[in-house]
């Protein structure tokens, strides 16, 4: 089983991490998809292969009803131990409950808790305070990055937790990125008109190159420009709500694989529709290591690390 750790929270004792790929058993390329999610009694048997490899066995799993919101929510321990409570975090109204909720972000600062999100396109971001001991995890597509699902969980480290934003590790996992994620000209229309840069998380293709000799081929009356292909960056969209939340730009990591490319590691939905599985994103803190009172240290200062922004897979 094959699966990605971020090189700046790898060396993290007291946090447990992994986003999933859909690899497993290659040494004796079985060729199994890793379907998280799905309900099925399949899917459960390589949830908690997955989470055994983790050694995270023993950690109560929280997940959400995925609705592409800004929905955040706090996950705590019942009062008498046997499962868990969640809470909405800021504008989000609803009392708490034992269930499932709908939303598309987790965080704790409880340890012996996994959060969980899935993912076959969208980005899977995890955030982490090491000093005071508090995780999330996030599922971010455009509807959630346009309503700055990202911004608004940093403001809850801060808020609920008083963490400060420039102690937080970012880690974007795997995900559709710019050179497969063609977009209409109204979701540029959006992202512009909801931020500042927005201009900044697009690039435009021209009008696709006549197979004869490369000339340009145009149909449009003159003064008629033909249409252009947007193309969303949504890691460039990240940044720039983490940015500008406070998160240092050092320590935010990206795992430079585009989902859709990759059909060897990942699932991806737009590539293979309906029929795509899901990946898992996981964070928590593990109760024997819990130690507040501890700084991360520097990926720079771990000998034989390739650097703060590479991502390691590893395989037991």
């Amino acid at each position: 089983m094959e699966w990605l750790e971020c090189e700046a929270l790898a060396p993290e004792a007291s946090i447990v991490h992994a986003f999933s790929t859909r690899r497993e058993h290659l040494a004796r390329r079985r060729g199994l998809n890793f379907t998280l999610g799905q309900g099925t009694a399949r899917d459960d048997r390589h949830r908690r292969r997955f989470l055994r490899a983790l050694k995270a066995a023993d950690f109560l799993p929280a997940s959400l009803r995925q609705i592409h919101s800004a929905n955040i929510w706090q996950v705590v321990r019942n009062a008498n131990g046997s499962g868990l409570l969640y809470t909405p975090c800021g504008a989000a109204s609803g009392a708490s409950q034992k269930s499932e909720p709908s939303g598309d972000a987790l965080l704790t600062d409880e340890p012996g808790i996994l959060l969980g999100v899935r993912s076959a396109d969208c980005m899977p971001i995890l955030l982490a305070d090491v000093r005071r001991q508090v995780v999330a995890a996030l599922h971010a597509g455009w509807r959630g990055t346009l309503a700055r699902l990202i911004e608004k969980t940093v403001g809850e480290f801060e808020r609920t937790f008083g963490c400060r934003p420039e102690d937080l590790i970012a880690a974007i996992g795997p995900s559709i990125r710019a050179c497969c994620y063609e977009v209409g000209e109204e979701l540029v229309d959006a992202f512009c008109g909801q931020f500042v840069h927005g201009e900044r998380f697009f690039f435009h293709l021209s009008p696709e190159r006549s197979p004869a000799g490369g000339a340009w081929l145009s149909q449009y009356p003159p003064g008629h420009s033909p249409p252009r292909s947007a193309h969303l960056d949504l890691v460039a969209a990240a940044r720039d709500q983490l940015e500008g939340a406070g998160v240092k730009p050092s320590r935010i990591h990206v795992a430079e694989f585009c989902t859709a490319c990759r059909e060897d590691l990942f699932f991806s939905y737009r590539r293979d529709g309906a029929r795509a599985g899901r990946m898992m994103a996981v964070i928590g803190i593990r109760p024997e290591k819990r130690d507040p009172g501890r700084w991360p240290r520097s990926p720079a200062q771990l000998p034989g690390r390739r650097g703060p922004d590479s991502i390691a897979r590893t395989r037991p």
